[in-house]
């Protein structure tokens, strides 16, 4: 569908209102693994013209927790338990970050972890964000 991905993605916006801020265009959800862009706005950028650095994180927060959302059966839960950012160079023009999540077990409360890979246009590595989640089955009730 033409509009299907800006449909979804302001979807995710409703549902992840702080997510909407950056106006994040999401691109790809398989399982286990997701692809978003940041596009290069003035409302993203700091004082040095390039991507903020909470831009960056928000980002790679965002595609990281979708793609481990994808692998989620209902009867699953998950929180972030810990989230760094490694700012390796200034983001310049659209950032695309990608997240690849293993398969999870979610029968046993487990601690795992993620790692979203920014990339400005030309495939220069910009951030990565690491991501630790709690996982586990939904409590009965």
């Amino acid at each position: 569908m033409p509009a299907g991905g800006r449909l979804f993605s302001v979807a995710v916006g409703f549902k992840v209102p702080y997510a909407a801020t950056i106006r994040p265009r999401v691109r790809d959800v398989v399982y286990g693994r997701t692809r978003v862009d940041l596009p290069d706005r003035r409302r993203v950028r700091n004082h040095l013209r390039s991507i903020h650095a909470v831009a960056l994180a928000g980002l790679g927060e965002l595609t990281a927790n979708m793609a481990l959302m994808s692998t989620q059966p209902a009867s699953g839960r998950w929180i972030v338990r810990d989230m760094r950012v490694e700012y390796l160079k200034k983001g310049r023009g659209t950032i695309t970050a990608e997240c690849q999540v293993d398969d999870v077990a979610w029968d046993t409360d487990r601690n795992i972890e993620g790692v979203a890979v920014l990339r400005d246009q030309r495939g220069n590595t910009v951030a990565r964000v690491h991501m630790s989640w709690k996982v586990g089955p939904r409590a009965p009730g």
